[in-house]
């Protein structure tokens, strides 16, 4: 009877002992199980996924530099540690290698782009802008490359610099600058304008022995080459003391320009602008109605104003602050 409960309870003993283990050996292989993960294949795949993917694994990415690579593509990766497939615990370091792409490359073509569009393909394949030359040209606009070293097609090296000739666009016309010495400002402008000179600063300067409101200097000299777009500066004779202009009345260094179109039946591009101190700018600009009247406020101080009907300029108003 002793044996047979002796005997009982060591086979219960047995069994408790075997459950037990075997709950043990469960735990462990889950808990183990989800500490380890297998490494994926990383080699090809672009960095951007290489890091998130690493990340939802729970693995640390370590980039341990780059490298050219005539197979893999520009910001891939070119090498793994450790090899796809192996198994290891979360938190770990997986270190990889980043392809810089083949360190040789066809040259892009960057003729007819703008200087800004060239640089950015300049540094998106890693190669660098060169020396820089500007040249007149009829056929290729301001600011584009006309053409470039080396010539699109070649090889070069990646961290190699491209040397580029820049269009100043279309060649500006030169004139001889015309002797405006005398005329009075009604005239010197039109002359200006005619051949696209630039109306700079009118200064007034008083003379006594030449006639008033004639140009007395001008900048350039007469006879200067200069080119469209040149500013030319005036000075012109004007007596102390004289204020306003029945067009134009001063009030604490504000003036009140009018002005009324004739009577008739069709309407005029009026444009009214304004000179002060060697700065243009249009007050007005626009068709008006034959009777209609303009009316604007303007500085005073040393201020010239012009007044264009369709495109013919009829009056020119001078007030300075003397």
């Amino acid at each position: 009877m002793i044996s047979r409960i002796l005997k009982i309870a060591a086979l219960f003993f047995l069994f408790v002992l075997i459950v037990g283990a075997s709950a043990y050996l469960t735990l462990t292989l889950i808990i183990k199980s989800e500490d380890t993960v297998v490494v994926p294949e990383l080699v090809g795949k672009n960095v951007v996924y290489v890091l998130e993917l690493l990340t939802d694994l729970g693995l640390n990415t370590k980039v341990k530099g780059s490298e050219y690579s005539a197979d893999v593509p520009e910001n891939n990766v070119i090498f793994q540690d450790p090899e796809p497939g192996a198994e290891i615990k979360k938190g770990r370091d997986v270190r990889i290698i980043i392809s810089k792409g083949a360190k040789s490359i066809l040259m892009p073509n960057l003729k007819g782009l703008s200087i800004q569009q060239a640089r950015i393909i300049l540094e998106e394949n890693s190669l660098c802008r060169g020396e820089i030359s500007s040249t007149y040209s009829n056929n290729i606009k301001k600011d584009e490359i006309i053409t470039q070293v080396p010539w699109p097609g070649d090889m070069i090296n990646r961290g190699g610099c491209v040397n580029l000739l820049v269009s100043m666009g279309i060649r500006p016309r030169a004139y001889k600058m015309p002797d405006l010495i005398g005329l009075s400002l009604d005239s010197a402008i039109p002359m200006i304008e005619t051949i696209d000179l630039v109306l700079g600063e009118i200064k007034p300067h008083f003379h006594k022995d030449k006639p008033l409101n004639a140009v007395v200097a001008q900048e350039p000299l007469s006879g200067h080459r200069v080119t469209q777009g040149s500013i030319v500066n005036l000075v012109i004779n004007r007596k102390p003391g004289r204020k306003g202009h029945k067009y134009l009345h001063e009030d604490k260094g504000v003036g009140l320009f009018r002005y009324r179109l004739k009577d008739g039946f069709l309407k005029r591009h009026i444009r009214v602008r304004l000179n002060s101190f060697g700065v243009s700018n249009d007050l007005f600009d626009g068709f008006m109605k034959p009777g209609e009247e303009i009316w604007l406020l303007i500085p005073t101080n040393n201020a010239t104003v012009f007044l264009y009907e369709d495109g013919e300029l009829i009056k020119t108003i001078v007030y300075d602050a003397w």
